[in-house]
């Protein structure tokens, strides 16, 4: 009987051993759990804070570079205002390097346009814009006579008018007619070739595949309260290569006309009168028989010439699509804002004009 109670002792004294030490392994395995998890929720942490850090310095980053950018264009835009045009229309600004940042450069939203409001002066201020096949026109292009932009005095001079309502983005770009925000009153020389041979270029790269984009930005630039502006800096960046890449300031001049930017009033000077006057004398000669339009052919080459013999100005419309229409063709009255004038189709042709398909 007592030997039977010391093993029933023996046994529990076992037992509880066993517990206490089931019990401590036990307890060691759930601080190692603890320790693990504890361990990984701070990786995570740690993660997403560097994570977040990352993205802070990112952010930081980018408004540090659109501060800096921003200050410059602010620079360059008083700069160019206050510049005087000294022989050279078009000029290189910032080394030919457009001033746009990483964001500026993000085709994430596709392409788009935006056109600055106009100012207390109801100038245009800014014309922006992600360039694409998409926002190139498809139809015909609109009339744009019911716009008069600020300093809209016009006049006809030697070979045609002296202003333009020029396009800041360029119709054959975005398909924009009369948007007042995109328009402003530029000479002929602004107009063509100056500001058309940048917008040849771009659309001849668009043209190439849909999936081409320019970022492209155009500011006119005016002194002060003037209502005609000094000129229009350009500012042009293919995506994803270089092959348009440009940053130019274009002078809003006329050769031989002496321009007011306070009013676009203008005055031609005495030799481009006087060359005027000798070439309407010239043509009025040649064409002495002919009527309100010339269609006589001309006496040295044979070609038909399209003259008005009031002044001895060429009537062929050069548009700016460069196509030529010839007095009563199908879209000579149409063609309102011509960007040059022609007396024979030969000189249309030399200029790069071709006749129109219909």
């Amino acid at each position: 009987m007592e030997m039977k109670r010391e093993r029933v002792q023996k046994m529990g004294f076992f037992l509880a051993v066993m517990a206490l030490v089931l019990g401590t392994a036990a307890g060691c395995s759930s601080a190692e759990g603890s320790t693990e998890s504890t361990t990984t929720q701070t990786e995570q942490v740690t993660t997403k804070e560097s994570t977040k850090t990352q993205t802070t310095n990112t952010t930081a980053e980018e408004k540090k570079e659109q501060e800096a950018i921003s200050a410059t264009r602010t620079q360059i835009i008083q700069d160019l205002a206050a510049k005087d045009y000294a022989g050279t229309q078009t000029i290189e600004i910032n080394n030919n390097v457009p001033l746009f940042t990483t964001t500026d450069l993000s085709v994430k939203d596709g392409a788009w346009e935006s056109y600055g409001d106009l100012d207390t002066l109801n100038r245009a201020t800014l014309a922006d814009a992600m360039l694409n096949q998409s926002l190139m026109p498809t139809g015909k292009r609109g009339d744009i006579s019911s716009v008069s932009p600020t300093g809209w005095q016009n006049k006809k001079i030697k070979d045609g008018y002296l202003y333009n309502r020029s396009h800041l983005i360029g119709w054959a770009l975005s398909g924009e007619n009369a948007n007042w925000k995109n328009l402003i009153t530029g000479t002929r020389q602004l107009n063509s070739p100056e500001m058309l041979r940048f917008e040849m270029d771009i659309k001849t790269y668009l043209e190439k595949s849909s999936d081409n984009y320019v970022r492209y930005r155009v500011t006119p630039i005016f002194r002060g309260n003037e209502l005609l502006a000094r000129g229009v800096e350009l500012e042009a960046q293919s995506i994803s290569s270089d092959e348009i890449k440009f940053h130019v300031y274009i002078f809003n001049v006329q050769d031989g006309v002496t321009v007011n930017y306070a009013d676009g009033s203008s005055v031609v000077s005495s030799e481009e009168t006087e060359q005027s006057t000798q070439e309407q004398t010239t043509s009025q000669t040649t064409t002495q028989t002919t009527t309100q339009t010339t269609t006589q052919p001309a006496a040295a080459s044979g070609e038909t010439q399209y003259v008005d013999p009031a002044t001895g100005q060429g009537l062929i419309k050069g548009s700016k699509n460069k196509i030529y229409h010839l007095p009563g063709s199908t879209y000579y009255d149409k063609t309102t804002n011509p960007e040059a004038w022609f007396k024979t189709v030969s000189e249309a042709q030399a200029a790069g004009y071709r006749a129109p398909k219909k």
